[in-house]
């Protein structure tokens, strides 16, 4: 009984111990997120060729809006070529893209994903380029976002990563993915930049120096989760990569809960693989070359997501506060203020990265979905095996531009 008692209390010290860390952790980089980052110096005075790759699987009902969009930038037009690498595409829409002043490359796989479509596409247009721009196939890019990356490059850096923000608000899911996603552009990219970290990539919205970006592909073969696989290597080789919040980028937010659970599927399969590839590696940069900033992304990769840290956070006190209400706290080894102290850490780190936009009667309604979103993600984490070795396609529809 002693040994089982001592298991048990073991188990608990390690539970408050993972999520206790997690809630110091976004609440520290929340809380930074609050203030600005100090602007870097302008080192050049350069407007860089730019190629706009935008890789699409059966993205048809997007991607001519996205093509004539992504087309109206206030970049000069000679210095910035837009790409679609079209992957299965229907013949009346690789007919419609070809009438627009852009290059259209066709490219089929047995296996489709991202880093392929990319690769064949550098392959095909060639070296004529400073930067490499990554977009989704239903991202829309503000007028002067290419402005905006251009001059970042001009103050030295060589990845940058822009604000993605919601292009649609439009069910309760959606509202859920857009309230996510800048919780955690705040605490992940802007937050992280205060304080003199790297910011995280997203997967689009991105851009690189064009021959560094396309050595680095090269080696990638990630099915999905490729930008991960990317971020580690670029902090493994302490290259920074900075945030644009001003730069805008509009995404489509999922819309239903079998996709959300799908598309967290694979996000959550890919950082249980990478943790598992890059941790030691991560702990000995740490400790040999002082190499935070790696270390840092190997441990966000274990780290809970934000949707099932404030669930299980809250369930733990919910617990703990009702065995202290009937007197059972003897059998407890873990003081219970410990979890009202990571509960209360959590909520204000959503506090501070929730914008204030999103303070609205829809958003409260859209929290009633929250307790489907978490049992949504915490099953995700039973079926996660073989997720990361097949490509899974997230539909995309069509959605007015606000």
């Amino acid at each position: 009984m002693e040994a089982l008692t001592l298991i048990l209390n073991g188990i608990e010290i390690l539970i408050i111990g993972y999520f206790g860390f997690a809630s110091i952790y976004v609440f520290v980089f929340g809380f930074a997120g609050l203030f600005e980052t100090n602007e870097k110096e302008t080192l050049f005075q350069k407007q860089r060729k730019v190629a706009v790759l935008i890789p699409g699987y059966k993205e048809d009902a997007v991607i001519v809006e996205v093509a004539k969009q992504a087309l109206r930038q206030t970049y000069p037009t000679d210095l910035y070529e837009v790409v679609i690498i079209a992957d299965s595409f229907q013949e009346s829409t690789l007919t419609e893209l070809k009438n627009l002043p852009l290059k259209l490359v066709e490219v089929s796989f047995e296996k489709s994903t991202k880093s392929k479509a990319l690769n064949k596409a550098m392959e095909v247009i060639g070296d004529d380029y400073d930067i490499a721009l990554i977009l989704d196939a239903d991202n829309i890019m503000e007028p002067k976002f290419i402005e905006k990356i251009n001059d970042s490059f001009n103050q030295g850096y060589k990845v940058v990563q822009g604000h993605r923000v919601a292009k649609n608000t439009n069910t309760p899911f959606a509202i859920l993915d857009a309230v996510s996603e800048e919780v955690n552009n705040h605490i992940f990219r802007k937050g992280h930049r205060v304080l003199g970290l790297s910011s995280a990539l997203i997967g689009s919205g991105m851009a690189f120096d064009y021959f560094f970006f396309k050595k680095m592909m090269s080696q990638v073969k990630a099915v999905g989760g490729f930008d991960k696989e990317l971020e580690l290597e670029l902090l493994r080789k302490r290259i920074k990569i900075e945030y644009l919040h001003e730069a805008l980028v509009l995404d489509e937010k999922v819309q239903k809960s079998e996709v959300f659970a799908n598309q967290r599927k694979r996000w959550l399969s890919a950082q249980f693989v990478y943790f598992q590839r890059y941790f030691w590696a991560g702990l000995k940069a740490l400790f040999t070359k002082g190499n935070v900033d790696f270390f840092d992304k190997v441990y966000q990769m274990v780290s809970p997501p934000r949707v099932l840290l404030l669930g299980l956070v809250s369930m733990f006190s919910i617990l703990y506060f009702t065995l202290g209400f009937f007197g059972w706290t003897s059998i407890l080894m873990v003081n219970p203020f410990l979890w009202y102290g990571s509960f209360f850490l959590t909520i204000l780190a959503f506090v501070f990265s929730v914008p204030r936009k999103f303070y609205t009667k829809r958003t409260l309604h859209a929290v009633l979905t929250l307790p489907k979103a978490f049992l949504l993600m915490f099953l995700s984490l039973f079926k996660l095996k073989g997720a990361n070795k097949k490509f899974i396609h997230t539909q995309h529809g069509t959605i007015n531009t606000p």
